[in-house]
């Protein structure tokens, strides 16, 4: 299980609350104008404007959390700096490469261990990344034109994205490649895996056994297969378990068996 729901919170035009005064209110103020948030440093001006988020940084634990208190009898849902129990939300290191960006959180747990994350990420990542999906985004009709079934599609882009792949995002070029790619993409073939778990442990999996799982259409599995690998999964992965009856519409597309050792 995650402690914590991962989302991107558009806010650009949006009032948003951010208490204090110093360097942690600054940064929190900075990052809602990078946003393009509009910062209220006035609790009842923000609420009066239809705010749904506040920053609460006060170094003073006791007017924290009057004013996490405050906030959330509103309705708004809020961060406190260097405070997690107080928090229903918490900020995490970014790496922008916009339009992508990749959120380092820790749920509050240590604020400098998600930015060495996002550091050592910094070197991976290269800075046309974001070119890359820009490009992705301009030729979306035209994919779907190529690919009319939604499914197709997804392997189709799957296996230009992989590494190796004419569309590899950690490879500099790929962005240029876009529409040359598509000019010659075809129809990627169906393929059935089976996978035989040593281990209820996730991190067991080889390198080629979690891209399988984490590519998959379809996973058909024992019932006895944890929760942990299952997870590894795409969420909208169909899920069958093995003595349980087969959907009723066809199952295309890659497809990996589980089973454990036994």
């Amino acid at each position: 299980m995650i402690d914590a729901l991962p989302l991107f919170h558009r806010i650009a035009g949006s009032p948003v609350v951010v208490l204090g005064e110093g360097d942690a209110a600054e940064a929190k103020r900075r990052l809602v104008e990078r946003a393009g948030g509009l910062v209220f440093t006035d609790l009842a001006e923000g609420i009066a404007s239809g705010a749904r988020l506040a920053f609460v940084a006060l170094e003073d634990d006791a007017a924290a959390e009057a004013g996490v208190a405050e906030a959330r009898a509103a309705g708004l849902l809020v961060n406190a700096t260097d405070r997690p129990a107080l928090c229903d939300f918490t900020v995490p290191s970014i790496l922008d490469r916009s339009p992508v960006l990749v959120a380092v959180g820790t749920g509050g747990a240590s604020a400098g261990l998600a930015k060495q994350l996002r550091l050592r990420l910094e070197a991976l990542l290269p800075q046309a990344l974001g070119r890359l999906a820009t490009g992705l985004s301009e030729v979306r009709l035209a994919l779907r034109e190529r690919f009319p079934d939604a499914a197709v599609r997804r392997r189709a882009l799957d296996a230009a994205l992989a590494a190796g792949g004419p569309l590899d995002p950690l490879v500099d070029g790929s962005a240029g490649r876009v529409e040359a790619w598509l000019a010659d993409a075809v129809q990627p073939p169906e393929d059935t895996v089976e996978i035989v778990l040593r281990s209820d442990d996730p991190d067991d999996l080889t390198l080629r056994e979690a891209r399988l799982l984490g590519t998959a259409d379809v996973v058909i599995h024992e019932s006895r297969i944890g929760s942990a690998v299952l997870d590894r999964a795409r969420a909208d992965a169909v899920r069958v378990e093995m003595d349980a009856e087969l959907p009723s519409s066809p199952l295309h597309g890659t497809t990996v068996i589980l089973r454990r050792f036994r």
